[in-house]
């Protein structure tokens, strides 16, 4: 008798867990269903995983389906709605003419266990935001931003990558630590006075990391984590990305303790110099966000952003270049044309080499580094396109569609530098042109990465030839979808134009 109680027990146990299990599953979709109702019609969501499984399958598909649903769509992550822009009008209406209210970002997860709420980029709109940014906008003028002086730091480095390129001459290479060892050199250059050579085994296991990190903090288990981030505590892939954020944080708190004992205020050499001598000024004030940690974020922020976007970019350009080596001779031949084989590129050159400027920019359309930008969040309640978002709703600028808007674009399906060319070949803006956003979240970096592009990427056609090594399989033009979408690993061929005269 008192075995069958136990059985009964047990199976009153069972039979509770799954009736409740069911109950929360239906609350779930009853609450999924509700909220489909508020906003703009979108693909249909799992309960609590919302469009992650869809997203993970096939990113870039899933990301091209978005434009049918209009020009505003809905998806979940997870639980969570997030807004999906796909028209440049309403993403001016939306970051530009309400800039503030749709310049907040959301709590992440994954990346807020990395920067602890401190620096620039994921900081949520607000004083500290504001008071970081100005500075850094600010000091980076300053220290040559936009100035011939960052010109000519960039033209210097692009020899030094063109005489690393050609140690690989005529052999199969894969060309991502020297691009991302000369884009990290300009940005460290500026915040912390120094370069570092193509060789130092210690900076190129950083470039490693910063690398490895991009790839693991946009991945599917990141997103798993966001969606449960009592998972941290636990073992995965994460540690991995913690292990190297905090390397990196390390690495960046000695360079700033070796400024603050050589730091002379009457004669600041770099970014981290001039946020000490802040500190010290706004010590008095209460509302001050100038301290050690700020400092620390802010530099990362600086060096990531500085280093892994430009690089990707750059890569994308080879592979662009070798698929279509036409548009690599016309390049060529325009800019021998103007600055003959020695003569290094300038900005100023950009109007006398109108179509390498359009290639440039055109491979930054079909680079599409962010696909779906970086999100954003309401600061306030909002009425968009007739929905009413309410304080702390995530929004989503779709990229991709609107950098292959049909009503904004001659090409939009076709790599073609003609899409940024007039009818007498001179070089054209386009306002879909959104690579580096728009309104108060548009990017930073944005005229110390237009340099970098364009004299890094003249002075690599002027010097240098590129194709893929004989027998190369095609390259899966989709990438690796991560913080920025970046090519897979790819073997380049390069020769000098000296010895193809």
């Amino acid at each position: 008798m008192e075995s069958v109680l136990k059985y009964l027990d047990w199976t009153m146990v069972g039979l509770a867990l799954l009736g409740g299990l069911l109950s929360f599953i239906v609350l779930e979709i009853f609450r999924l269903n509700l909220s489909r109702s508020q906003y703009p019609f979108g693909p249909k969501p799992l309960p609590f995983l919302g469009n992650i499984p869809q997203f993970a399958n096939n990113p870039m598909a899933f990301i091209r389906s978005l434009l049918k649903y209009g020009e505003m769509t809905c998806i979940y992550l997870g639980r969570s709605p997030v807004i999906v822009i796909n028209t440049l009008q309403t993403m001016k209406e939306a970051f530009v003419q309400n800039g503030a209210v749709f310049a907040g970002r959301p709590y992440v997860p994954i990346l807020d266990w990395v920067t602890e709420g401190y620096g620039i980029i994921m900081v949520t709109y607000g004083n500290a935001w504001k008071q970081q940014r100005r500075f850094a906008l600010h000091t980076l003028r300053n220290f040559g931003l936009g100035k011939k002086t960052v010109e000519e730091r960039v033209a210097e480095e692009a020899h030094y990558l063109i005489r690393e390129m050609l140690k690989e001459e005529g052999k199969p290479f894969y060309p991502i630590h020297p691009v991302m060892n000369a884009m990290s050199n300009i940005i460290c250059s500026i915040i912390f006075g120094d370069r570092f050579e193509y060789d130092d085994k210690r900076f190129a296991e950083f470039l490693r990391m910063l690398n490895e990190n991009f790839r693991l903090a946009g991945s599917l288990p990141a997103q798993i984590v966001n969606l449960a981030p009592f998972l941290k505590h636990f073992p995965g892939f994460h540690q991995k990305v913690k292990q190297n954020a905090n390397t990196l944080i390390g690495y960046f708190h000695e360079i700033v303790e070796e400024h603050r004992k050589t730091l002379d205020p009457e004669n600041l050499r770099d970014f981290i110099d001039a946020y000490l001598v802040e500190m010290t000024k706004q010590e008095p004030n209460e509302d001050s966000t100038f301290h050690e940690q700020n400092l620390v974020m802010s530099t990362t922020d600086l060096f990531v952003a500085g280093t892994d976007t430009t690089a990707a970019t750059i890569r994308w350009g080879l592979i662009y270049m070798m698929n279509h080596p036409e548009i690599q001779e016309r390049c060529h031949e325009e800019i021998v044309s103007v600055l003959g084989f020695d003569r290094s590129p300038c900005m100023d050159d950009r109007t006398r080499l109108p179509f390498t400027h359009a290639t440039i920019h055109e491979i930054q359309r079909w680079a599409n580094l962010t696909p779906l930008g970086v999100v954003h969040e309401t600061t306030q309640p909002a009425e968009l396109h007739g929905y009413h978002l309410p304080k702390g709703t995530q929004v989503m600028a779709n990229f991709t569609a609107i950098m292959t808007d049909r009503e904004h674009w001659k090409y939009p399906d076709t790599f073609n530098p003609e899409n940024f060319l007039d009818e007498k070949g001179q070089f054209c803006k386009n306002d879909a042109f959104v690579p580096f956003s728009m309104g108060p979240r548009s990017c930073l970096g944005e005229t110390l990465a237009k340099t970098e592009l364009f004299i890094f990427f003249t002075s690599l056609l002027q010097r240098l030839q590129f194709s893929w090594p004989p027998g190369a399989p095609p390259t899966n033009l989709d990438g690796i979808m991560g913080i920025v979408r970046s090519p897979f690993p790819f073997n380049t061929v390069c020769r000098s134009r000296e010895t193809t005269r």
